[in-house]
């Protein structure tokens, strides 16, 4: 959610019972003013909270021109420092997955280590050698926000365009969904790089305009019934909630541009979320 708005936006995703305190929401607003200029970012997004056993993650994202390309997540553990994390790579994934496990410590430089015993060579010649992996928590904390981005980052159909050059901006002209879209599930769309769009043929996106619909529909998502589409607050209210990362929660006021979406909880993907269905 942009912090610029987060004095209100806050209040509207804390439905789930998880929010701030009144210290760290004065903090956040004074340091992420700071970030900003600091870091000569066109605009800050409170992402949210991972939690720990020792302390926990406030993660802040910013954004440059392009609202897609070249984003930049941070993490502070006060509300007032903060610290660049590293670009989520494919190894570090890799890496992450084998050695990370349970919960997050709260300490950025603690290690996990994982051995194995790995074959090298064929038929007379194989031997056996040990290998060990070691991932610090700064490099797991940059692939849970990676990974929580790819799968759970949403925006509503309309409030961002994509001009012929290929950059994505804010649209300006976006007043909100109609109340009645606003409770279809195809009307809010991945904010990451598309997957199933590129598969579509020329015919199926014959009807779609491709300066707004460049994006995934939450609809088309696998396993079907993953997201939570709940009207509160008088069906004044739009608040959608992942069954797949729980703890993340979106809004959206129809017939407005109040839009945002917030991840509080421990970082760890449900795993049993095909046994809820």
């Amino acid at each position: 959610m942009d912090s610029e708005s987060l004095h209100y936006s806050l209040d509207l995703a804390a439905g789930n019972g998880l929010t701030l305190s009144s210290e760290q929401r004065a903090a956040l607003q004074t340091s992420l003013v700071i970030l900003k200029r600091n870091y000569k970012f066109s605009r800050v997004l409170f992402w949210g909270k991972i939690l720990g056993i020792k302390c926990d993650y406030f993660i802040a994202q910013g954004v440059e021109d392009d609202e897609m390309k070249n984003k930049k997540s941070l993490y502070s553990l006060n509300c007032m420092d903060w610290h660049l994390l590293p670009p989520a790579t494919e190894s570090m994934i890799a890496d992450v997955a084998l050695a990370a496990q349970g919960r997050f410590t709260g300490d950025p430089s603690h290690e996990y280590e994982h051995t194995e015993t790995r074959i090298k060579g064929e038929g007379d010649d194989a031997t056996e050698e040990e290998v060990t992996v070691k991932v610090n928590e700064a490099s797991r904390l940059a692939t849970a926000v990676s990974n929580i981005d790819k799968d759970a980052s949403v925006v509503p159909r309309g409030a961002f365009t994509k001009s012929p050059s290929g950059k994505v901006q804010t649209n300006r002209s976006f007043g909100g969904l109609d109340p009645i879209e606003a409770a279809k599930l195809r009307n809010y769309l991945h904010f990451r790089e598309p997957v199933n769009l590129k598969k579509k043929s020329i015919l199926e996106m014959s009807h779609l305009n491709p300066a707004i619909d460049f994006l995934d529909p939450l609809s088309e998502d696998n396993p079907k019934g993953s997201w939570s589409l709940q009207l509160e607050r008088g069906s004044t209210m739009c608040v959608l909630r992942s069954l797949l990362w729980l703890g993340l929660t979106f809004f959206h006021i129809p017939q407005t541009p109040q839009h945002g979406y917030i991840y509080m909880g421990d970082g760890l993907m449900n795993l049993d979320l095909p046994f809820m269905l």
